[in-house]
């Protein structure tokens, strides 16, 4: 077991990672919020199995990822990935941000967060793995039994839908929230 004082200052820092990631596998906040709080229930238990070596978010995000691949499986929604044959830039921080740009901002975010969450999930875990998570096409292949080059071509096609839906206009009443 973990020392509980320890253990709490890695949950404070990292369950909102944990949250984002759990929520991008199972699309609703409550079973993300259950997600993310059974992954550090297994951690904590299992807290002697972790490797200091070994980045502390790499290990818990592998906690998460497999519980939600669980999660995802027992309620039938998983596909096989079969079926078809790196890291997030961070944001240069103006003093003051404008109004304007923080709701251009979080209109654009908001925007691409729809539309990874309609991916279908043969697309949606690769890209999540990859670009939150932060795993190599060969750690993302393991993890999925699956190769490297099968994985490549998961990733370009989930890019490809996600640009192509980020292309298309927004409707009047989606821009201008109902109001025409």
């Amino acid at each position: 077991m973990a020392d509980s004082g320890a253990f709490e200052v890695l949950y404070r820092e990292y369950y909102p990672r944990v949250f984002a990631l759990c929520r991008r596998f199972l699309l609703t906040n409550e079973s993300a919020e259950d997600a993310a709080q059974e992954t550090f229930t297994r951690a904590y238990k299992t807290f002697r199995h972790y490797q200091s070596t070994r980045p502390f978010w790499h290990w818990i995000a592998a906690i998460a990822h497999h519980h939600c691949l669980d999660q995802l499986r027992q309620v039938g929604r998983w596909e096989d990935i079969h079926t078809e044959s790196h890291a997030e830039i961070e944001r240069l921080k103006a003093p003051e941000p404008l109004a304007i740009d923080v709701l251009i901002a979080s209109e654009t975010q908001a925007r691409l967060n729809a539309a990874i969450d309609d991916l279908p999930e043969k697309y949606r875990v690769p890209l999540v793995l990859a670009y939150l998570v932060h795993l190599s096409y060969e750690e993302i292949a393991t993890l999925l039994g699956t190769n490297r080059n099968h994985v490549g071509v998961l990733l370009l096609r989930a890019k490809q839908r996600l640009r192509h839906c980020l292309q298309q206009p927004l409707d009047q009443k989606t821009m201008y929230g109902g109001v025409e």
